[in-house]
Order: structure tokens, then C-alpha cells, then sequence
């Protein structure tokens, strides 16, 4: 039997999203094979987050092509981009979370392309006076992706609807990032 390395990556994500403390054994089982087989695609739980976080990253990055973030109005691009970004949200609610992937000199190169990324736009709102100056588009950049992982959770639990996570995310962030000119 062939095993979706994908799958079973998408259900380790699921899983320690929700408890991080989860061993080896429990992340095969929540992915319905054996310790071994797991154990034969990933050495080790270093292995496995590593694994994840590459995972993370192709899918963000995807996500900002698809989301078109130069076209438009920065605000549309940055609604396109929460809804390109959802199917992923679980497991970026996990890597934003893991500390070991931010420690050290061994930081993934992707984060940096994706904040970069990020920041582009949200400067691109400022310059054209759509979003705050007073905001830094790191702080706006950082703002999106706990919005991000507090809506994966939120949905994770029940407590938001699936169909709502776009909306929230997009709209609570832009309406603060959103310049007002006093008359």
C-alpha cells in the first residue's frame, strides 16, 4: 500500500495544531499507519516538522501567486490572498506556533521570501493610502498570520464556520489597517 506522504503530513499538522506534546505514535495513528511506516518517511519529530514547515511554505507561496497580490486594489489582493491561503490555514496555524523552526541559524529562507512578499503589499496599501502609515508592514505582515492561525483554530474547535474564516481574517484586518481621513 502506498501512503500519501501529503496526507499524512496534513494529519500530523491537524494533530499537533491542536496538541503539540503529541508523540510519534499518535501522529501515526491520527494518519492511520504504523509507527514504522511513519518512522521510514520521517527519522524523527525534527524530521517530520521539517517536512511540515517545507509543506507550509510551498503552499504559501502558491497561495501568493494564485492571490495576484500586484494587481488591484492592495485591500482586493489581500482578500484574494486569505481565501487562496485557507486551505492551508491548519497547518500554518501549527508552524507559526513551532518554535524550533525560528531558532537559531537554521531558519527555512521561505519565511523571509514570504514576509518580504507580504510586507510589499502591505506597503503597496500605504503608498497608495489605503492602509495606515503609523502600522509597519512587519506588524501588519505579523497581525495577518496570527489572524490566520486564530481563525484555523477557531474553525479547528467549532467555534467560527468554515465559511466565515475569509471574511473575519480580511475584514477585521483591513478595517484596522485602513487609513481614515478626518474631515
Amino acid at each position: 500500500m502506498s501512503v500519501d506522504r501529503d496526507q499524512v503530513l496534513r494529519s500530523a499538522a491537524a494533530l499537533l495544531t491542536r496538541k503539540a506534546t503529541s508523540t510519534m505514535d499518535e501522529v501515526a495513528r491520527a494518519a492511520g499507519i504504523s509507527r514504522a511506516t511513519l518512522h521510514r518517511h520521517f527519522a524523527g519529530r525534527d524530521a517530520l516538522v521539517r517536512a511540515l514547515e517545507d509543506l507550509g511554505l510551498q503552499e504559501c507561496e502558491a497561495a501568493l501567486d494564485r492571490a495576484r497580490l500586484r494587481e488591484d486594489s492592495a485591500s482586493d489582493a489581500l482578500r484574494r490572498l486569505v481565501k487562496e491561503i485557507e486551505p492551508a490555514a491548519g497547518l500554518l496555524a501549527f508552524l507559526y506556533t513551532e518554535n524550533q523552526l525560528f531558532e537559531g541559524d537554521t531558519q527555512n529562507d521561505g519565511w523571509s521570501r514570504i514576509d518580504d512578499r507580504l510586507a510589499a503589499l502591505f506597503r503597496r496599501g500605504q503608498e497608495s493610502g489605503e492602509f495606515r502609515i503609523d502600522i509597519t508592514p512587519i506588524w501588519l505582515t505579523e497581525a495577518l498570520y496570527g489572524l490566520i492561525g486564530s481563525g484555523a483554530w477557531a474553525v479547528q474547535d467549532g467555534r467560527v464556520a468554515a465559511n466565515d474564516f475569509s471574511y473575519m481574517i480580511a475584514e477585521l484586518l483591513i478595517g484596522g489597517a485602513q487609513r481614515r481621513v478626518d474631515s
